[in-house]
This record gives C-alpha cells, structure tokens and sequence, in this order.
C-alpha cells in the first residue's frame, strides 16, 4: 500500500454503488451472450486479499450458466507431466461466456516458485511463455483483464487471525496460508518480478489496493465495467400467461410424502 489509509467505506454507501455496479454486471453478461464475446477474468493477490469476497459480488446476480468461476485444485500426477497452460485451456470460455479464475496460470509464478514445487528451468520457462500465451488468447478475441490485490502485511495479519476466530471462515487458513506470513519478502519479490515480465501491453495488469475490501470491490467492478465496451442488450418482451382452468388434477395425501421438519417452528 502506498501512501495514507483512505477511511474505511460507510456500508450504506458502498452497497448502494455495490447494487449499481452489479446492475451493470448483469447488462454486461448481456452483452456478452448476445454477442457471443469471450471474457476472462483473473483474480491474483495475496492470501486474504480479498480475492474471493470481490468474485462473489461479481457473480451474485449472475447467471451461472453465463459467468462461471475456476479454481482449479493442485495438478493431479498426469496433469504434471502435460504442458503447464493444458489444464487451463479446457476451462477458456466459449462464445457467450464469462470465466473468472480465482488463482489461474500464475500459481507458477507466485506459490510454486516460492515454496519449491517447480524447478528453476520451470519458472523461466513459465515467464517466457506466459506473454505469448496470453497474447495468443487475445489475438483470438479474447477479453482477457487480470487484476492484482494488494494487501499490507498489517491487515493480512489481521485478516488471518479473525478467520482463525471465526468457525465460519477458518476452513480459508491453510498450512500453506500461514507460512507465507513468513515468507512475505519471497513473495513480494516473486509479484515484481512477475509484473516485469508479464505486463504486457496486449493483457496488462491491474493493481487493487484492498485494504478496505469495499472500496477494492467497487473499483474492480468499476474498473472491468469500463475496460468492455458492452453495451445494453434489449430483453426480449415476456409476458405472463394465464393459469389454464383445472382439469381435475389432485395433489396425493401429504403422509405419502417425506417432507422436512419444520426446524424454524422451533426458533
């Protein structure tokens, strides 16, 4: 982070603007269905960035057959031994659809760089390639944005010991979480060096301060809204029918059903 704390967002405010945003999310999913455009979005940062809680407001209102989210668990041994980007390709969008990577391609350059679990030879190969990959998807006519969350060392701290708190939010720390509390200068030089060879003018990145997480939400939001030229979409007219008369029909008995117990009776 650079420079003075902004104050935090008043919740009022921010869920107003969420709600504009998010009205726009859905003119844009539009767009791209009837137009059939391809986007991609990559969520990269550091552990409790705020990567997730932003995908989640991006997608609340979407339609999930639209907008899907990727986040691929650690390769298998055959996904191994394939070329790095082959698992990513199969999950690139169609015509008409939306991807979001939480975490994509650039776990080489960040975790697997960091803690060992690719070679040198690797990691170089990885930022040699990872330019041209990417300059090949949008040259197809992909729409490829990727943005970069940024957190303080501080409020990462913070972040980790509220989810060690909260039995709702616990199961986000990992091992693999923790020791990058350690291992924060490793990281920091593996983002550098990262940005150095892979912003590149065809798919640049896109830092966002996400110490206060709501102004990190609206501005992404923001910020993707205004990169894609979509534009509105007009729905097709519907209309209500009318409910035809009965033709006889009767519900069976309730006993011959299982239904669920009523738990809120009991609140």
């Amino acid at each position: 982070m650079s420079g003075d704390k902004a104050e935090k967002l008043p919740r009022k405010q921010y869920e107003k603007e969420l709600l504009r945003l998010q009205t726009e999310l859905v003119r844009l999913q539009e767009w791209v269905r009837a137009t059939g455009a391809r986007l991609v979005v990559i969520f990269e940062g550091r552990d409790a960035a705020g990567k997730g809680g932003t995908i989640k407001r991006v997608t609340e209102h979407l339609n999930p057959r639209v907008a899907r989210i990727t986040a691929l668990p650690k390769p298998t041994e055959r996904e191994r031994t394939q070329w790095y980007f082959q698992r990513y390709v199969e999950h690139l969008p169609a015509a008409g659809e939306i991807v979001l990577f939480d975490r994509s391609w650039y776990n080489r350059a960040g975790v697997e760089h960091v803690m060992g679990f690719c070679t040198r030879e690797e990691y170089q190969l990885f930022l040699r390639q990872c330019p041209i990959f990417e300059r090949m998807l949008v040259e197809d006519g992909i729409l490829l944005r990727k943005y970069w969350f940024s957190v303080s060392d501080e409020e990462q701290q913070e972040r980790f010991r509220r989810r060690l708190d909260d039995p709702l939010r616990r199961w986000k720390l990992s091992p693999m979480d923790l020791e990058s509390i350690t291992r924060w200068e490793d990281y920091s030089r593996a983002k550098d060096e990262m940005l150095v060879h892979t912003d590149v003018s065809e798919a640049p990145w896109y830092v966002v301060e996400s110490d206060d997480k709501r102004r990190a939400r609206l501005n992404m939001i923001a910020h993707l809204l205004g990169s894609v030229p979509y534009q509105d979409v007009p729905p097709p007219v519907l209309e209500l029918p009318e409910r035809p008369d009965s033709t006889g029909y009767r519900r069976p008995p309730r006993e011959l059903q299982n239904y669920v117990p009523d738990h809120a009776a009991n609140l």
